[in-house]
Protein backbone atom coordinates (compact mmCIF):
# COMPACT_ATOMS: atom_id res chain seq x y z
CA UNK A 1 0.00 0.00 0.00
CA UNK A 2 1.30 3.47 -0.91
CA UNK A 3 0.41 6.97 0.22
CA UNK A 4 -1.76 7.19 -2.91
CA UNK A 5 -3.99 4.59 -1.25
CA UNK A 6 -4.54 6.91 1.73
CA UNK A 7 -6.86 9.92 1.96
CA UNK A 8 -5.90 12.79 4.30
CA UNK A 9 -8.98 14.77 5.30
CA UNK A 10 -10.24 17.31 7.78
CA UNK A 11 -13.20 15.77 9.57
CA UNK A 12 -15.87 16.87 12.05
CA UNK A 13 -16.73 13.31 13.12
CA UNK A 14 -15.32 9.79 12.85
CA UNK A 15 -15.92 6.29 14.18
CA UNK A 16 -15.05 6.39 17.89
CA UNK A 17 -13.54 2.89 18.00
CA UNK A 18 -11.11 3.74 15.18
CA UNK A 19 -10.03 6.91 16.98
CA UNK A 20 -9.60 5.00 20.24
CA UNK A 21 -7.43 2.45 18.39
CA UNK A 22 -5.22 5.33 17.24
CA UNK A 23 -5.01 6.75 20.76
CA UNK A 24 -4.05 3.29 22.02
CA UNK A 25 -1.35 3.03 19.32
CA UNK A 26 0.05 6.32 20.62
CA UNK A 27 -0.06 5.05 24.21
CA UNK A 28 -2.50 7.80 25.21
CA UNK A 29 -5.74 5.95 25.92
CA UNK A 30 -6.55 5.07 29.53
CA UNK A 31 -9.24 2.55 30.49
CA UNK A 32 -11.06 5.16 32.57
CA UNK A 33 -11.60 7.42 29.53
CA UNK A 34 -15.15 7.50 28.20
CA UNK A 35 -15.47 6.44 24.54
CA UNK A 36 -18.69 8.46 24.35
CA UNK A 37 -16.55 11.63 24.56
CA UNK A 38 -14.78 10.99 21.23
CA UNK A 39 -17.36 12.90 19.13
CA UNK A 40 -16.98 15.95 21.38
CA UNK A 41 -13.18 15.65 21.29
CA UNK A 42 -13.27 15.74 17.48
CA UNK A 43 -15.88 18.48 17.08
CA UNK A 44 -14.26 20.59 19.81
CA UNK A 45 -10.92 20.62 18.01
CA UNK A 46 -10.08 23.58 15.79
CA UNK A 47 -8.96 21.03 13.19
CA UNK A 48 -9.02 17.24 13.23
CA UNK A 49 -7.34 15.30 10.42
CA UNK A 50 -7.71 11.61 9.69
CA UNK A 51 -5.57 9.55 7.35
CA UNK A 52 -7.77 6.74 6.06
CA UNK A 53 -7.36 3.87 3.63
CA UNK A 54 -9.28 4.75 0.47
CA UNK A 55 -10.42 1.17 -0.07
CA UNK A 56 -11.68 0.30 3.43
CA UNK A 57 -12.19 3.79 4.83
CA UNK A 58 -10.40 2.71 8.01
CA UNK A 59 -8.46 5.36 9.93
CA UNK A 60 -4.72 4.66 10.05
CA UNK A 61 -3.53 8.03 11.37
CA UNK A 62 -4.73 11.27 12.91
CA UNK A 63 -3.73 14.60 14.35
CA UNK A 64 -5.53 17.63 15.71
CA UNK A 65 -5.16 21.31 16.52
CA UNK A 66 -6.42 23.17 19.56
CA UNK A 67 -6.86 26.89 18.97
CA UNK A 68 -9.10 29.90 19.49
CA UNK A 69 -8.99 30.30 15.71
CA UNK A 70 -7.40 33.73 15.94
CA UNK A 71 -3.90 33.81 17.40
CA UNK A 72 -2.23 30.62 18.65
CA UNK A 73 -2.56 26.96 17.75
CA UNK A 74 -1.25 23.78 19.32
CA UNK A 75 -0.87 20.54 17.39
CA UNK A 76 -1.34 17.39 19.39
CA UNK A 77 -2.28 13.73 19.16
CA UNK A 78 -0.32 12.98 16.00
CA UNK A 79 -0.23 9.23 15.54
CA UNK A 80 0.05 6.74 12.68
CA UNK A 81 -0.59 3.04 13.18
CA UNK A 82 2.71 1.11 13.33
CA UNK A 83 2.12 -0.78 10.08
CA UNK A 84 1.68 2.50 8.20
CA UNK A 85 4.68 4.42 9.54
CA UNK A 86 7.53 5.39 7.24
CA UNK A 87 5.19 6.38 4.40
CA UNK A 88 5.12 10.14 5.10
CA UNK A 89 1.60 10.00 6.52
CA UNK A 90 2.67 11.90 9.64
CA UNK A 91 4.18 14.56 7.41
CA UNK A 92 0.97 14.78 5.37
CA UNK A 93 -1.16 15.08 8.51
CA UNK A 94 1.04 17.84 9.97
CA UNK A 95 1.10 19.66 6.64
CA UNK A 96 -2.70 19.62 6.44
CA UNK A 97 -3.04 20.86 10.03
CA UNK A 98 -0.53 23.67 9.47
CA UNK A 99 -2.28 24.63 6.21
CA UNK A 100 -5.62 24.83 8.02
CA UNK A 101 -4.14 27.15 10.63
CA UNK A 102 -2.50 29.36 8.05
CA UNK A 103 -5.76 29.55 6.04
CA UNK A 104 -7.23 31.26 9.12
CA UNK A 105 -4.25 33.60 9.52
CA UNK A 106 -2.74 31.71 12.47
CA UNK A 107 1.04 31.75 12.23
CA UNK A 108 2.01 30.90 15.85
CA UNK A 109 1.75 27.11 15.77
CA UNK A 110 3.37 24.96 18.46
CA UNK A 111 3.54 21.37 19.65
CA UNK A 112 5.33 19.30 22.24
CA UNK A 113 7.52 16.69 20.57
CA UNK A 114 7.86 13.37 22.33
CA UNK A 115 11.33 12.10 23.22
CA UNK A 116 13.24 11.20 20.07
CA UNK A 117 10.75 12.79 17.67
CA UNK A 118 12.21 16.29 17.43
CA UNK A 119 14.06 15.48 14.19
CA UNK A 120 10.77 14.44 12.56
CA UNK A 121 9.37 17.95 13.07
CA UNK A 122 12.41 20.02 12.04
CA UNK A 123 12.03 19.54 8.25
CA UNK A 124 8.38 20.53 8.66
CA UNK A 125 9.39 23.98 9.92
CA UNK A 126 9.34 23.45 13.68
CA UNK A 127 12.23 24.56 15.88
CA UNK A 128 13.04 24.20 19.55
CA UNK A 129 11.68 27.00 21.74
CA UNK A 130 14.87 27.77 23.63
CA UNK A 131 14.31 28.93 27.17
CA UNK A 132 10.84 27.38 27.39
CA UNK A 133 9.82 24.32 29.37
CA UNK A 134 6.60 22.38 28.76
CA UNK A 135 4.59 21.94 31.93
CA UNK A 136 1.58 19.85 32.86
CA UNK A 137 -0.91 20.39 35.65
CA UNK A 138 -1.22 17.71 38.31
CA UNK A 139 0.17 14.23 38.45
CA UNK A 140 0.35 12.60 35.01
CA UNK A 141 1.49 9.21 36.31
Amino acid sequence: MTTEDIRIALVRSWDAEEIIALYRAGGWWKDEYDPAEIPRLISGSFAFVVAAEKRSGRAVGMGRVLSDGVSDAYIQDLVVLPGYRGRDLGTAIISRLVSRCREEGISWIALIAGPGSEEFYRPLGFTRMEGHVPLIYGDES
